[in-house]
């Protein structure tokens, strides 16, 4: 062939832009790329370290957080899409002096062993309460069933859980 050989350009990295997250009922403004997950905004920019990175595939569900209430996998989601959303990692639900109901009823309850899946664990349990549909044992075993625990704390998340939702329930009078 004569002449000059057809090339196109190499593709120019998109560099990074600014992006604001309401976490935990604070503004942050991040530089993040387009591609960035939720999860690793979270923790690499945002530095909240209590949302963990497990299998990274959406699994094992100890990215866990709250998205305007409703239970995310972190790990799937960009940050870019949660622009003007309210997101609550396990750092926004309690406070080392004054704990959330689901974090005291972990600890009464030994709901952990390793405590790696815990955050997730409560961050799942919290939007399954605001969905309303968990009232029995049966019902919170299957909501629960995408956060997975290796050290095998079943029982004492399930009791843990089952506190808390029977005392949502009594709060409104609706007791199953």
């Amino acid at each position: 062939m004569s002449g000059n050989p057809t090339s196109s350009a190499p593709a120019l990295p998109v560099p990074p832009g600014p992006v604001t997250l309401r976490i935990n009922g604070q503004s942050h403004q991040l530089q993040l790329a387009p591609w960035t997950s939720l999860l690793d905004a979270l923790r690499e920019y945002a530095g909240l370290t209590g949302t963990k990175k497990g299998c990274d595939h959406g699994q094992c569900g100890a990215c866990t957080v709250l998205v305007d209430g409703k239970r995310i996998n972190s790990c799937l989601t960009l940050a870019v899409l949660q622009e003007g959303a309210d997101i609550t990692t396990i750092e926004g639900l309690g406070s080392e002096h004054a704990l959330h109901p689901l974090q005291q009823a972990f600890i009464d309850h030994d709901a952990f062993q390793c405590g790696y899946c815990t955050p997730g664990q409560i961050c799942s349990a919290q939007g399954l309460i605001n969905e309303g549909k968990a009232h029995t044992e049966d019902e919170i075993r299957e909501l629960m069933s995408g956060n997975l625990c290796r050290c095998g704390a079943y029982a004492g998340i399930l009791a843990a859980v089952k506190e808390v939702v029977d005392g949502k329930s009594l709060e409104h009078g609706n007791r199953s």
